[in-house]
């Protein structure tokens, strides 16, 4: 049976709202998008602090790991793809190439060059918070999949994985307010992220800090504005997001009542029109082409707020048929036509059909 998502990614118009899923000729799509660019140098933009002439370098020695697709955040989104794909799929036509990507990059020698790099003079905040949470995805992904090839790997990339907890903790404690953009420096879409490998890795200490921020930042918050929403380059809602880390922190009962004050106008019947689709005037703008992201982003989040209430709760039916929406606008947009959106989009698409939010 075809599945909605190839049909998204080939039809002209999208059929009536149904559940989002992957079969391998989708997931190769999505892989093929990331092979194309995980070893692409350029173009790049690079967030680089110069402390002395020598550090004038080409990407690929700034940062050996992760120097492709277009920045160092999406180049590690794009590993990680790659990981989820194959662990998903592992005798799809993509998982050789695949593999073989991966471990040329991730090796000991790239490894310690980027545990130089970040911990290097003056970059404290590189890639802070939306970097370093992707990467602790990635290195949860690796450690959760039950094979030889991930162990090696998961292995290899540890350093890493824990300069880039250390960053992160050395932070979290002096962080006196929310950040609550729809862009990389948000902080409720980055917690929510961090705290899923905290929990994945049983990192006690990483999951109390981050518990306490959020209560800290957002257990009082009331009405937030999502009419306002969405900004001109928004790929990550504020509203949605900081409902989706809640749930991760209150048990049902206490969601519920929290997402009452929270977004109280969540509609009583199964429809979407409450929150309309972000609309993409030129997708070869790469800033335009963020609201892409956007609807995929919310779509997981919508899944993930509704997975989080009591089952009869009555806000379940708007919040599903809003993610489909939502979804199908997404995932139609994830076509590879456009490197200013080809080179992430396949990572967020891939986030919100294997449900990696909800745990699966």
């Amino acid at each position: 049976m075809l599945t909605l998502l190839v049909a998204l990614l080939f039809a002209q118009t999208t059929p009536a709202p149904q559940p989002a899923q992957l079969d391998v000729q989708a997931a190769g799509r999505f892989a093929e998008l990331a092979l194309a660019c995980v070893r692409q140098e350029y173009p790049n933009k690079i967030s680089h602090v110069l402390n002395t002439p020598a550090d004038i370098k080409a990407p690929h020695e700034l940062t050996p790991v992760f120097y492709g697709c277009y920045d160092w955040h999406s180049a590690v989104h794009g590993h990680w793809l790659l990981v989820r794909l194959v662990r998903t799929f592992p005798d799809a036509p993509f998982a050789k190439d695949a593999m073989a990507a991966l471990n040329a990059n991730i090796t000991p020698a790239h490894v310690a060059g980027e545990v130089a790099y970040l911990n290097g003079t003056g970059r404290e905040t590189f890639e802070r918070p939306y970097g370093l949470a992707w990467l602790l995805q990635l290195a949860q992904e690796l450690r959760e999949w039950n094979s030889p090839e991930a162990a090696a790997l998961s292995k290899t990339l540890a350093p890493l994985e824990s300069a880039a907890a250390a960053s992160l903790s050395r932070w979290l404690p002096k962080l006196a307010y929310p950040i609550r953009e729809g862009e990389h420096a948000q902080t409720a879409f980055a917690f929510g992220l961090i705290l899923d490998w905290a929990r994945s890795t049983h990192d006690q200490a990483m999951e109390r800090v981050l518990t306490g921020k959020i209560r800290e930042f957002h257990v009082k918050d009331r009405a937030c504005p999502i009419s306002y929403e969405p900004s001109g380059q928004d790929f990550v809602s504020p509203c949605l997001a900081e409902a989706d880390v809640m749930r991760r922190v209150l048990d049902p009962e206490a969601f519920a009542s929290w997402l009452s004050g929270f977004l109280p106008d969540i509609p009583r019947t199964a429809t979407a029109n409450w929150l309309p689709i972000g609309v993409v005037t030129d997708k070869s703008d790469g800033k335009l082409a963020h609201l892409d992201g956007l609807n995929l982003s919310r779509a997981w989040m919508l899944e993930g707020i509704a997975s989080g209430l009591p089952a009869g709760d009555w806000r379940r039916p708007a919040l599903l048929a809003a993610a489909r929406t939502h979804a199908e606008s997404g995932l139609a947009s994830v076509t590879g036509e456009h490197y200013e959106g080809g080179h992430w989009l396949g990572s967020f698409a891939t986030y919100l059909v294997t449900k990696r939010g909800l745990g699966k």
